[in-house]
């Protein structure tokens, strides 16, 4: 599901993803909260160098990407101490913060797999489609990237320390819960 905010244009994704991670020093997270070539189920797609300018201003200004709970403004549950663009995508590395209830219950909800998911909150700045009907984002203003139950991109996951997901082996653990679930509402 794509939601908009029409008075800031600020654009959220999220959607149903099954797959389990953990938080390692019970604050210390990192993934990717996006990648590069990849179609979330928005039909949209990032490219390479969307998040460059955005990067670079709010460095140049001395601020920092927020670290949401649920996109919801209200509730900051940490810090992202790295974001970084690299050649597969927006990689994030941060920590919660234990002295924030939202951020305790992040904490635990990962540690117990209920909660996984990475989502961006950003703002289109230059877009196109190609000729598959999707939407080809080229320059984006990021203002946030949430810890969420369901992001829009199934990959973009939250990764234990020194971890990086696999998206075939996120794929295999999703089948594998699929399966299992049928299997138990036959019963």
């Amino acid at each position: 599901m794509i939601t908009m905010d029409y008075e800031t244009g600020l654009e959220r994704k999220f959607c149903r993803a099954d797959s389990g991670v953990r938080v390692t020093d019970g604050t210390c997270i990192e993934g990717y909260a996006s990648y590069f070539g990849k179609c979330d189920q928005g039909g949209d797609v990032v490219e390479a160098g969307a998040y460059g300018t955005s990067l670079a201003r709010l460095a140049k200004l001395g601020r920092g990407v927020k670290m949401l709970w649920q996109h919801d403004p209200t509730q900051p549950i940490g810090i992202w101490d790295e974001v970084v663009e690299d050649s597969k995508g927006l990689y994030v590395k941060g920590r919660l913060l234990l002295d924030v209830v939202k951020g305790r219950e992040a904490a635990a909800l990962i540690e117990a797999g209920a909660i996984d998911g990475l989502s961006i909150g950003y703002r289109t700045k230059k877009a196109h489609k190609n000729g598959k009907g999707q939407r080809l984002l080229a320059e984006l203003e990021l203002w946030e990237v949430s810890l969420v139950t369901f992001p829009m991109l199934p990959e973009a996951r939250v990764g234990a320390k020194g971890e990086n997901p696999d998206a075939s082996d996120l794929r295999d653990l999703a089948g594998m819960i699929n399966d299992a679930r049928r299997m138990l509402a036959r019963d």
